[in-house]
């Protein structure tokens, strides 16, 4: 099996188009068309972890966080990050990141956290604004249905929990062919009227480049007539954390105990108890401290995430309840999630997870 195998089904599900613009995610150590038999997958990659990959034969590292942020001007191995990079290459291991465009899809890192917490009503905390689009396409009306089905195919007209959405309308559109034209109809010099079906999409802009691709290939005009419209519209499959709901409201404390089981937390920093039941729960894996605000006003009881700073703790203003469970432990089921992805579309593909624990930070 190639790499790019792997990376095009990963990035159909979670496009680096959807990554934050500090992030880099992708393949950063290999070529997308070597070979790989196996993968190991973990949440940060470090020499400890090459080395397993070595042991283990692996000839891929999926990771959650990506190694290298910034440009590295010098390879010689003064630290971790160029150990870790140094020792990928000299063993022909490929190294891939998935990070914050794994966070921002629906179905990812936080999706994972709320079935952990068994959550029902789960939706996207902070959706996403600005990266979605309404194609409009003007065609003849013999040919509306066999361009209607390629670009659904190409990931038009897709709204929540539906498929195939789009909306048309009838009229007249007139051309004249000049010399040198090669018209779907009409004669050159001549002013023509036809009748038209105009199509109207919803695209995201992850697939957007492919969309109008198809559109060219599918539509029988020499030159499509077509707006792209950008929106202000939120995208609620996309976006940062997730709120949801327990089915049976717990007392404060019992709830904290919960999640400090569930995730096996060293410890807990959280704010002052309200003394209310916890029911409406929002979360984001690893640093969610921006998201606060938008758990408060969406009426969550209780916020968790990782690595919130201590005058940060006092923006919950008895409003809610802050619960610190740590960055790595918030994250840490995304090994097992990126897993169950990788073995239910390659089955007979060897995928391992890191036995390594990779969490910087102890408790006493």
């Amino acid at each position: 099996m190639r790499i790019k195998e792997i990376t095009d089904y990963l990035e159909g599900l979670a496009p680096l188009s959807t990554q934050e613009d500090y992030d880099n995610c992708g393949l950063l150590v290999g070529s997308h068309s070597d070979c790989v038999s196996s993968v190991l997958i973990c949440l940060d990659s470090t020499p400890e972890i090459v080395d397993e990959a070595i042991e283990k034969g692996c000839d891929m590292i999926i990771a959650h966080h990506p190694i290298i942020f910034k440009g590295l001007k010098k390879i010689n191995g003064k630290n971790y990050i160029e150990q870790t990079v140094i020792k990928c290459i000299k063993h022909g291991i490929a190294l891939y990141a998935i990070h914050t465009n794994l966070d921002n899809y629906l179905h990812g890192v936080n999706r994972e956290i709320g079935n952990r917490l068994g959550l029902d009503n789960l939706k996207i905390l902070r959706p996403k604004q600005n990266v979605l689009f309404k194609l409009v396409v003007y065609t003849p009306i013999e040919a509306a249905e066999n361009l209607m089905t390629a670009l659904f195919n190409a990931g038009t007209g897709k709204i929540g929990n539906y498929s195939e959405c789009s909306f048309s309308t009838e009229g007249i559109g007139t051309f004249k062919p000049n010399e040198g034209s090669n018209p779907y109809s009409g004669d050159i010099g001549k002013r023509s009227s036809d009748k038209e079906r105009k199509l109207e999409f919803l695209v995201e802009h992850s697939v957007l480049n492919e969309v109008l691709a198809v559109m060219n290939d599918f539509h029988p005009y020499e030159e499509v007539a077509h707006d792209i419209i950008p929106l202000e519209n939120k995208n609620h499959d996309l976006g940062s954390g997730m709120i949801g709901e327990l089915s049976v409201p717990l007392d404060e404390m019992d709830f904290l105990k919960k999640v400090k089981n569930t995730f096996g937390c060293g410890a807990i920093r959280y704010t002052e108890l309200k003394g209310d039941k916890i029911k409406k729960v929002a979360f984001c894996g690893g640093s969610g401290s921006f998201l606060l605000q938008d758990a408060i006003r969406q009426g969550a009881d209780v916020f968790i995430t990782g690595d919130f700073k201590y005058h940060e703790f006092f923006d919950a203003e008895k409003k809610i309840v802050i619960a610190d469970i740590g960055h790595y432990e918030s994250e840490q089921f995304t090994i097992n999630l990126l897993g169950d992805i990788l073995k239910k579309k390659f089955a007979t593909f060897a995928v391992r997870l890191t036995e390594i624990n990779t969490n910087p930070i102890n408790y006493i």
